[in-house]
């Protein structure tokens, strides 16, 4: 008995010990201000000034950060994609929340949610999309760029039905863009999974639902 008891209390010691071991720890934490090096207090300084006014110490910023001459180009051409194109911020904000949808995204979701819908979005496209639903009712060129998306992202191929509608609905340098932006998301995305940021609640975002897997 004696010896089945002190089996137990090992095993009972050791069970908070593994739990953790098996949580992540903080990943890309945050850095003091005064421990910056002058590359990323440069780039700190033009990305928290107007109009951006970024949170470097959250995600993405405090990530980005740990390539100050990466974060610039990427931020340069966020400013471009983003608020310099063609596009109206609605199909911008769109194209953000495919590219979220993509990769399961939580925190860009949660991030453009709102500006998609602000900027003009349908709410309901915004949560058949996050239910893993190709929405109903979109708009001709929401549609075409859902088209356009899926098939980059889930067929790894572009069928000619689907070029010629975006083509028609974006012209050539439309649809150059647009991939650009999907994939500056893309990017923004997977450093954010690397990154494990998992964005607060809000009751008034939709949640992403997990897609199926081919």
């Amino acid at each position: 008995m004696n010896f089945l008891l002190k089996c137990a209390m090992v095993l009972a010691a050791m069970v908070p010990l593994h739990h953790a071991a098996a949580q992540s720890p903080q990943r890309f934490p945050e850095i003091p201000l005064e421990q910056l090096t002058p590359e990323q207090r440069k780039w700190v300084d033009s990305v928290s000034a107007p109009p951006r006014g970024a949170n470097f110490k959250q995600p993405p910023y405090r990530i980005y950060m740990r390539s100050p001459a990466l974060a610039e180009r990427i931020t340069g051409m966020s400013d471009y994609l983003r608020w310099n194109t063609q596009f109206p911020a609605r199909l911008t904000e769109f194209a953000i929340l495919l590219s979220a949808r993509s990769l399961n995204s939580r925190w860009a979701w949660r991030s453009h949610y709102k500006a998609a819908i602000k900027a003009g979005l349908d709410p309901k496209v915004g949560t058949e999309l996050a239910a893993g639903k190709k929405p109903a009712g979109m708009q001709a060129d929401e549609a075409a760029l859902y088209d356009l998306a899926t098939e980059i992202f889930r067929d790894k191929k572009v069928s000619d039905t689907t070029y010629a509608a975006a083509l028609a609905q974006f012209g050539e340098n439309g649809i150059v863009e647009l991939i650009g932006l999907m994939g500056y998301y893309n990017l923004v995305g997977m450093l954010l999974i690397a990154g494990n940021a998992v964005p607060p609640d809000d009751p008034e975002v939709p949640t992403l639902q997990p897609l199926a897997r081919d």
